[in-house]
């Protein structure tokens, strides 16, 4: 079947192109032609690659971690209602049986598919992690990095296991990181007391770049340049950023966005009050509060975020002061970039698959197609 999509503006690698349309034969981009005079019927005002959201714990009441094999489901829906047409479900600091039978669903979820938001595999965060910026996790939990466990886990999650979260001051983090690269994984680093050095001892090992980068880790000071120095300088490094404005403030988004633009990852971090009304919930089993949006432990630390991406990226436009083609690129092509999907998603190229999202002119979202599908929001 053939869809003809005709936008008044629609974002490619290269830039904007005005007044295009795009010809979709069942879940593949086969056109990008300038609509043809006359036609006066458009669309979208904007069409886009559909966003991909790597860094995802829940959401609509839910989270990654509940045994409940109808949860990845109702989060598919619930990610594809904010414009993202991929994702990670990704785990947290739990016990050890606990994260198999996640990574289990997950990859259930991978292979079987269904309706909403795709999964594109499994993120591990935690519990290879240090107790100083622990963040909401527990440290009674935390792991020494074991090469043969990780080969364990990879197989249980039936080789789904897209990317892994660690501290690269533990003991064998450079020779545990050239491991997972070898098995095509990828490394991020964070919930850390690591040194600006030791950053770069595990970017050189391959890692690559940081967890929701300034937050659970070293900062940046002018003689101490922490992870967060090392992952802005070091142009091998991606960059997570939660663009909720609680997290990072918006002038060090903007920061962030100029010495890193390139390698700046937007994510939700989502747990499971993402899209709820204030009120109590839990994350890695403890209890967490939500007010006004914001959801912090009973010690005040911040306890993951709210946010949509779709607000990610105006957050960035509005508050940061980053152009809309880029920070759609932060939250679409970058992610397809690193996870190494650039050949099918993450921009509007044909050849590549037909995730596309509309959106009108305050980047507010109007529909999402998935491998062709228009879904309903």
């Amino acid at each position: 079947m053939t869809t003809l999509l005709r936008a008044r503006r629609v974002l490619t690698e290269q830039g904007w192109l005005d007044d295009h349309q795009l010809r979709i034969d069942n879940e593949t981009i086969v056109a990008i032609e300038p609509i043809p005079s006359g036609t006066m019927v458009r669309d979208a005002e904007l069409l886009c690659p559909a966003y991909i959201d790597i860094h995802v714990h829940g959401g609509d009441g839910v989270d990654v971690m509940d045994d409940d094999p109808g949860v990845l489901a109702r989060l598919a829906m619930h990610k594809a209602r904010e414009g993202v047409g991929g994702w990670l479900p990704t785990t947290v600091t739990a016990p050890l049986a606990n994260i198999e039978r996640a990574l289990r669903r997950i990859a259930e979820r991978f292979y079987h598919g269904g309706p909403g938001s795709t999964v594109l595999g499994s993120y591990l965060e935690g519990p290879y992690f240090t107790p100083l910026n622990k963040g909401a996790h527990p440290p009674e939990l935390f792991r020494e990095l074991n090469i043969a466990e990780l080969d364990h886990l990879i197989e249980v999650s039936q080789n789904t296991l897209r990317v892994v979260a660690l501290a690269p001051e533990k003991p064998t983090a450079l020779e545990t990181i050239r491991h997972l690269k070898n098995r095509d994984i990828r490394v991020m680093l964070g919930h850390s007391a690591a040194s600006y050095e030791q950053t770069l001892e595990a970017l050189d090992a391959g890692a690559d770049g940081l967890v929701h980068c300034f937050n659970g880790m070293t900062g940046l000071h002018h003689r101490n340049p922490g992870m967060v120095g090392a992952g802005l300088s070091d142009k091998r490094a991606w960059l997570e950023l939660i663009a909720d404005g609680h997290h990072v403030h918006p002038a060090v988004m903007n920061i962030c966005c100029r010495c890193a633009k390139p390698r700046v990852l937007l994510i939700t971090d989502a747990m499971s009050a993402a899209g709820m009304p204030d009120g109590d919930y839990s994350i890695c089993g403890h209890p967490v509060t939500m007010r006004e949006g914001i959801v912090r432990t009973e010690s005040g630390g911040l306890a993951g975020s709210t946010l949509s991406l779709d607000a990610a990226v105006r957050n960035l436009v509005n508050n940061a002061g980053v152009c809309a083609e880029d920070a759609i690129h932060m939250a679409s092509l970058h992610p397809a970039k690193m996870l190494g999907l650039d050949n099918d998603l993450g921009s509007l190229v044909v050849g590549k698959r037909a995730n596309m999202i509309a959106l009108n002119s305050q980047l507010s979202l109007q529909n999402i197609w998935i491998n062709g599908q228009v879904l309903p929001l």
